[in-house]
């Protein structure tokens, strides 16, 4: 398999911790972090983006760097967990990656990342409800990819273990 593997999900959903523990045993794959790229691009954090330049311009720079991405190789790729409401973005990404969700209950998500401050949509009143709100917007997106993995109870290396059944099947 030579297609890039596109981890999706809401934040919080271990995109980059499953990717980086995914390239460490898929040596020949690079793994990338959308928004690691986006940081290195404009010389500010995504806060700093969100609050100087607002997330419309952050949603147009996610889009571009996903394209260029997106016709690279062997390329693990995470996803900002805004990235795959983008049908032009999904579109790009149906052409030579297996898109993957990674799926999680709000209750889980949120423990994950309620003292994060590097989330600009949970700066809010009530961080729970929002990221509540957030998913019930974006799931029926995120249930378009290739394939979903229920992260539930399951440790990185069992949802590493099921991508790699997955990209054996590919």
């Amino acid at each position: 398999m030579s297609a890039n593997i596109v981890l999706t999900g809401l934040m919080g959903a271990g995109k980059s911790t499953v990717g980086k523990a995914l390239s460490k045993i898929l040596k020949d794959y690079t793994f990338v972090d959308v928004d690691d790229v986006i940081v290195d691009i404009e010389g500010m954090s995504i806060p700093d983006i969100f609050e100087k330049k607002g997330e419309e311009y952050f949603r147009k720079i996610e889009k571009e760097v996903i394209q260029e991405l997106s016709e690279e190789e062997d390329l693990i790729i995470a996803l900002g967990g805004g990235a795959f409401e983008s049908e032009e973005t999904r579109e790009n990404l149906e052409n030579n990656c297996a898109t993957i969700y990674l799926k999680s209950s709000v209750e889980r998500l949120f423990s994950r990342i309620k003292n994060d401050k590097n989330r600009p949509l949970l700066q809010c009143e009530n961080p729970r409800g929002k990221l509540e709100e957030l998913l019930k917007l974006r799931e029926p997106n995120y249930l378009k990819a290739d394939y979903i993995i229920e992260t539930g109870n399951k440790n990185i290396d069992e949802i590493v273990e099921e991508i790699l059944e997955i990209i054996e099947e590919i």
